[in-house]
């Protein structure tokens, strides 16, 4: 079965849409839930058809790989933006900022201009390459914020000693 462009659209708004929300809510960073549903994006935007014109394949390839690296380079944007702390028993946990909610809109008006340049350039878009950007971009923000955290030094919990 296969999808179409608009329900591809709607269903990839959908979930960054549920992703963004909970972005903005307090929640524990060792949670793999969005990274796995970033991979899951990355899968289906791969296996869901051609992502390079054959009419025009490197200036497409060319394409291509610059929206996963703007896609990439945006989360790791975000992902700067995103609060990070430890609690009191050491638990690692992120939330996103006002300056996340702005960046995840100026993500989507550069995806939405990527749209427009791949199709002022002539070049046929493929159905899934949204779900291929989304996938990245989350990912690399969930990598980036993980990473983030696991270099906040380790709060010591009172009254449990450490092995020496």
């Amino acid at each position: 079965m296969r999808m179409e462009t608009a329900q591809i659209v709607v269903v990839a708004l959908a979930v960054l849409a549920l992703l963004i929300y909970r972005q903005m809510k307090p929640r524990p960073v060792a949670r793999p839930v969005g990274l796995i549903i970033a991979a899951v994006m990355v899968v289906g935007g791969l296996g869901g058809g051609a992502l390079v014109d054959p009419r025009h394949t490197a200036l497409s390839l060319a394409v291509l790989v610059a929206e996963l690296l703007v896609a990439a380079g945006l989360g790791v944007l975000r992902a700067m933006t995103t609060r990070v702390w430890r609690d009191q028993h050491g638990v690692a946990w992120s939330q996103g900022t006002v300056t996340t909610l702005v960046a995840w809109v100026g993500s989507i008006a550069v995806r939405i201009a990527m749209i427009a340049l791949t199709s002022l350039l002539g070049l046929a878009s493929s159905q899934t390459s949204v779900l291929l950007f989304v996938g990245v971009t989350l990912g690399v923000q969930f990598l980036v914020v993980a990473r983030r955290a696991n270099a906040l030094p380790t709060v010591p919990v009172s009254g449990v000693q450490t092995a020496r």
